[in-house]
């Protein structure tokens, strides 16, 4: 079977190459799949490229999450034919992942494909999706509904951003959609967003702890510097779900906005979440995510693309959404 293969050398340097390997040389698990289809996330471009510290045994294969085909199955719940789909639980990381023609995972790792999508489709959602509709559905869970305010979508022109938006605009609401490169307006407009507000807008530090209150929600792929700036500016008792940290770890914010405004920090995390948290997730996105903008969000890439890709995506030159075709 085919699949990329990262290996390290000596000097503990990494190099990715697409290579012919023997099925038996797959992980344990319980059930084996014939992947169709997986996705390009930041985490993949970690351990295509430096690991990252994700990474634990050499040679591996990346791949965070996949859709495909049971082909095997030790567990009752799957059987031969059955279409699945896969996100988190460190495969990829750890674990053996989608960037090859099979599989082997935990049954438990696993979630049924739902009717109305494709593995395409699942793959063109993939972590980033199921990763921004938690971050919607925690912020509903919060009290956001439409007609509160606008909500903020920040790094919005990423994978996670670019989902959440469009879930946002289709569920109702004003979108402001943040970006550090003009040139995805009018990409993000498409998406539904309502106003595009320019990076450096919301990248200064301030002093003030409290700012006028502008937001009603926001999904925030920044950290930084910038989400310490939007807790000082969010509504009244609104929510801010945080999902990544491109601008870094640190936050340098004052507890003020949560004392004084009621302001509430929601960590988002998608690797370990619970098997029903994950179907109630795949259920909205596939009810809630308008697939026609979903298409305008993907580029199509083979195994043989991902070593360059790994590296544009940890220089945030990737817009959207990448699927990989296995067999391509």
């Amino acid at each position: 079977m085919r699949a990329l293969v990262v290996e390290k050398n000596e000097e503990g340097q990494t190099s990715a190459s697409v290579q012919e390997i023997d099925e038996n040389r797959l992980p344990d698990g319980d059930v084996t799949v014939a992947v169709e289809y997986s996705t390009l996330n930041y985490k993949d471009g970690l351990c295509i490229g430096p690991g990252g510290g994700v990474v634990r045994t050499y040679p591996h294969v990346p791949g965070v999450d996949f859709a495909g085909t049971v082909e095997t199955s030790r567990d009752s719940r799957y059987s031969p034919g059955d279409r699945v789909v896969l996100t988190g639980w460190r495969v990829g990381e750890v674990h053996w992942g989608g960037y090859a023609e099979k599989a082997r995972i935990k049954a438990d790792w696993l979630v049924p494909l739902p009717e109305g999508l494709s593995p395409h489709q699942a793959m063109a959602v993939g972590t980033a999706g199921l990763t921004a509709m938690l971050a919607v559905m925690a912020l509903e869970d919060h009290g956001l509904a439409p007609g509160n305010g606008e909500v903020l979508v920040t790094g919005a022109a990423g994978g996670v951003g670019s989902v959440a938006t469009a879930i946002l605009a289709q569920l109702g609401y004003d979108v402001a959609a943040v970006t550090g490169r003009p040139e995805t307006a009018e990409y993000l407009t498409s998406l539904g967003a309502g106003r595009i507000v320019p990076r450096e807008e919301l990248a200064e530090t301030v002093k003030r702890p409290l700012e006028s209150e502008t937001w009603a929600g926001c999904v925030d792929a920044v950290g930084g510097a910038m989400l310490a700036r939007i807790l000082g500016q969010m509504k009244y008792g609104a929510s801010v779900a945080a999902v990544g940290l491109a601008a870094g770890a640190a936050v340098p914010a004052t507890i003020i906005p949560f004392l004084l405004r009621g302001v509430n920090l929601l960590g988002i995390e998608s690797v370990m979440q619970p098997t029903k948290n994950r179907l109630r997730a795949w259920e909205r996105i596939e009810r809630d995510l308008p697939m026609s903008k979903l298409e305008a969000m993907v580029q199509m890439a083979s195994l043989e693309d991902l070593p360059q890709l790994g590296a544009d995506i940890l220089k945030g030159k990737v817009k959207g959404r990448v699927v990989v075709d296995i067999g391509a």
